[in-house]
């Protein structure tokens, strides 16, 4: 029995993704994890339809186990979305092995990076490019660059290789004994606009599934039929949406109660707080965004911000491992888990809420985060779903 463990968001399952289990087949894996984000993503977006069900379509595809990543990880920097996934994994006690893609498809190339990035990431020359106005991927990269060569630096400057990374430090911060395999992304890039041989980014797919445009090629048959099928209903998310909501929290929010969201840092809850005499969700960002602070990042600091989340919720690693899906291979991880795991593991989020204070905190901001994603829907969704859900072992 080799178990791998695999991060993902699955927004939406496509060919890119079955290829990556495929591999991850090839390379003796007996069993996969897939510890996925929930509701919301780490670009700072709603999915683009229900946790459960994309958890549904993965095992279906493939992964055997679909663990939820909580949302206040979901929504954290890269650092932070990879430490609190691993975290997961690593103390479920039986993972093997973590498989990843990247631009680089290397594993010691990405292990030389990662060595540049500990270093990079103490100099004082990082925080003059950033205090110049750079952005932390890009301070990266030109510091690499300049300290270990164009080829190490170039790493540097793509999204999946900055995922890599950070993955591999994490394995290292926690002192894990799982080990990093990394799987080259095949033919389209991410986030990049066009198809080859079947294969596209979910960016692209997701403009495809707004546009009604033909997309059922790019994705396992199962996906595409749930998809069909949440939009022919109104169940697919927009964050445009919640544009009243976010507009409403972010007018009534304080500099000092922004100061305690994540990513907000170095005078950053200013800016939001002097441009929310803007009159859009699109106007306010393009008011704060800089060199230094990404799109994604003023996205995830809005959305913390309707939700609730704070910097004193990340302070602590996910606490429990929810399940969202499993199949019968699924349940053989959970009989080696069992006596192992070092974190609960539950189908129930209600069960899960009730063993400490902490749990409870992280299970409210779960169901609460559902509750406001079922207003993203195009057909508005009921409260309280989150705690009502039931699964099953899929086929």
């Amino acid at each position: 029995m080799k178990v791998s463990g695999i991060v993902c968001e699955y927004n939406p399952f496509h060919n890119g993704h079955r290829y990556h289990i495929q591999k991850t087949r090839e390379n003796g894996a007996t069993h996969i994890v897939a510890v996925m984000s929930g509701n919301f993503v780490q670009r700072g977006d709603v999915a683009v339809i229900d946790k459960f069900e994309r958890a549904k379509a993965a095992v279906r595809s493939g992964v055997d186990l679909v663990i939820e990543l909580p949302v206040a990880y979901s929504l954290s920097s890269s650092e932070g979305f990879a430490r609190g996934a691993m975290y997961i994994l690593n103390s479920m006690g039986c993972i093997d092995e973590l498989s990843f893609g990247s631009e680089c498809g290397d594993i010691n190339k990405l292990l030389t990076a990662v060595q540049a990035s500990i270093s990079c990431s103490q100099s004082q020359e990082l925080k003059a490019l950033l205090d110049s106005g750079s952005s932390y991927p890009s301070a990266m990269h030109l510091l690499a660059e300049k300290k270990y060569g164009k080829q190490v630096g170039d790493i540097f400057d793509s999204p999946n290789n900055l995922l890599a990374i950070e993955y591999i430090k994490a394995i290292s911060y926690l002192n894990s004994k799982i080990t990093p395999f990394t799987i080259a992304r095949k033919h389209a890039g991410h986030d990049q606009p066009e198809v080859i041989c079947n294969f596209a980014s979910a960016s692209f797919i997701r403009q495809n599934v707004k546009e009604q445009n033909a997309y059922s090629d790019l994705m396992p048959e199962t996906m595409y039929e749930t998809l069909l099928q949440s939009v022919n209903s109104g169940k697919t998310a927009s964050l445009a949406n919640l544009e009243k909501a976010i507009m409403y929290r972010m007018r009534t929010m304080t500099p000092a109660q922004l100061r305690d969201v994540p990513d907000v840092g170095q005078g950053l809850e200013y800016r939001i707080f002097e441009a929310r005499t803007a009159s859009t969700v699109q106007q306010m960002m393009e008011q704060i965004k800089t060199k230094r602070y990404t799109m994604s990042r003023i996205r995830r600091i809005f959305l913390n911000s309707l939700l609730g989340i704070t910097k004193d919720d990340l302070t602590t690693p996910p606490v429990y491992a929810r399940i969202l899906a499993i199949n019968e291979r699924g349940t053989d991880i959970l009989s080696v888990a069992k006596g192992k795991s070092r974190i609960p593991l539950s189908t129930s989020l209600a069960r899960l809420s009730e063993i400490n204070a902490v749990t409870k905190r992280t299970a409210e901001l779960e169901s609460l985060s559902t509750d406001i994603y079922n207003l993203a829907l195009d057909n508005p969704g009921p409260v309280g779903t989150d705690y009502r859900a039931k699964i099953g072992v899929t086929g």
